[in-house]
């Protein structure tokens, strides 16, 4: 019987979602699952939804525990075989409010900001701190487990849990696996769908569609450039970055056009306005999300339990697939965030890079990639600039290094000069409180 650990089980439909396919494997059913949180409200609400999909979908097959606080964290914790990380150091209120509003004084204009950017830097260097305090938890009360990262920012957050932890991590992310699907419904080509073949890798939130065949072996990308180019030209839609990204760099990539939109220079400029407009640019998108769904949770909830009737069908993310396969050793294939060994030749050894993996008896196993295209890997080289440097201040405490971090951040430093970036800096870590005092 494995024992699941949920971080962050207060992320009650993300909880649901990955706890819930567990209960719907024949391989995990009989689990023990602990919920950690220190919102004891959520924690509850995520008990009890469980809870009910334990007893409708799972015949109460497992064992739910709460536990509530740092002080029960290693009880939590303790012969864990797998943890799940789904914390958010600070919430929206007040942490993702202050991520948003003082750089918007400064000139500096964000959509998610929660895996590059300022905003991903600061999240990033709040949560390391308290990911430093899971893995000496992790060392000493389930040494062998498997620590199974969804929080971003996920390429620093992965990468400082690898390079300096002891503890045995692999970061997951949902847009891998929709990735091919979404852009061929996007383009009218769902009869391309079945039986496709696909390569993707790169880094977390771009890694790039290297290569897309249907059933038969035929390249898709010739038409899939063709109508990309044609629908942008033509219409005003939600993925409008993405596609200029076709048409510019030859290629696709994982995440969405609202989060690529601040991953880099050429979008969101106060020089030109008239580009957000242009591209279909949802600024300030993450706090309503937050937003409405702070506003519609209670609702929500009702809808989610029934009346006791909620059910479960097994959803696509990678959680319980990897566990199945490393408990049954039967082998599972994923797009898994992890050091960059000899995978990508010309990206950094010390990067965090998103690239197959074959999961197993044995554990993750990525695969070698070899060379991106030469403008793929300049793309991501301006991303993991950032992300080495905010894990480097994350080691080494030293607000210097936050400062560069900043200044290589490609959005940050088309906007800002270099004092004001500083100034920036300064005053999002003072604002931030004991969130961030290790950084004073």
């Amino acid at each position: 019987m494995a024992k699941i650990t949920f971080m962050g089980a207060g992320s009650t439909v993300f909880a649901r979602n990955v706890l819930g396919d567990c209960m719907c494997s024949e391989a995990l059913r009989d689990s023990e699952i602990a919920l950690y949180d220190i919102d004891g409200k959520r924690l509850e609400d995520s008990q009890v939804i469980l809870s009910a999909i334990n007893k409708n979908v799972n015949q109460n097959r497992a064992k739910i525990k709460t536990y509530l606080g740092e002080e029960n964290r290693k009880e939590a914790l303790k012969g864990a075989d797998f943890v799940v990380n789904a914390i958010q150091v600070g919430g929206y209120d007040p942490c993702t409010i202050t991520d948003f509003e003082i750089p918007k004084k400064y000139g500096l204009r964000q959509t998610i900001a929660d895996s590059l950017g300022i905003g991903g830097i600061m999240r990033g260097l709040r949560t390391i701190p308290v990911l430093e305090g899971f893995a000496r938890d992790m060392e000493e009360a389930c040494p062998d487990a498997w620590f199974l990262n969804y929080t971003n920012p996920m390429g620093i957050l992965s990468g400082y849990m690898q390079r300096y932890t002891g503890v045995k991590t692999v970061g997951l992310c949902h847009s891998v696996q929709v990735c091919s699907k979404t852009l061929l419904e996007e383009l009218g080509m769902e009869d391309k769908l079945e039986g496709r073949v696909e390569t993707i890798a790169g880094i977390n939130h771009m890694a790039w569609l290297l290569k897309i065949q249907d059933k038969e072996g035929k390249d898709l990308y010739p038409e899939i450039r063709k109508r990309a180019a044609e629908k942008n030209a033509n219409e005003k839609h939600t993925d409008m970055v993405r596609f200029e990204y076709i048409r510019r760099l030859g290629y696709y990539c994982t995440e969405s056009s609202e989060h690529n939109a601040e991953y880099n220079p050429f979008f969101i400029k106060n020089k030109y306005p008239e580009l957000v407009d242009q591209y279909n640019i949802p600024l300030d998108e993450y706090p309503r999300r937050c937003i409405k769904q702070i506003a519609e949770w209670e609702e929500e909830k009702k809808n989610i339990l029934n009346n006791g009737e909620i059910t479960h069908e097994r959803s696509r993310e990678y959680a319980s697939y990897i566990m199945e396969a490393m408990v049954t050793n039967e082998p599972y294939k994923i797009g898994g965030n992890v050091i960059n060994k000899g995978l990508i030749e010309n990206l950094p050894s010390d990067a965090c890079v998103e690239v197959p993996c074959l999961i197993d008896g044995s554990g993750v196993t990525p695969c070698r990639v070899g060379k991106l295209p030469v403008q793929l890997a300049a793309m991501n080289m301006t991303n993991i600039n950032t992300q080495l440097l905010t894990i480097e201040a994350a080691r080494t405490k030293k607000k210097e290094a936050i400062y560069q971090a900043a200044m290589l951040d490609p959005h940050t430093a088309a906007e800002l000069s270099i004092d004001d970036i500083v100034k920036m800096c300064d005053e999002l870590i003072e604002a931030h409180g004991d969130y961030m005092k290790m950084y004073r």
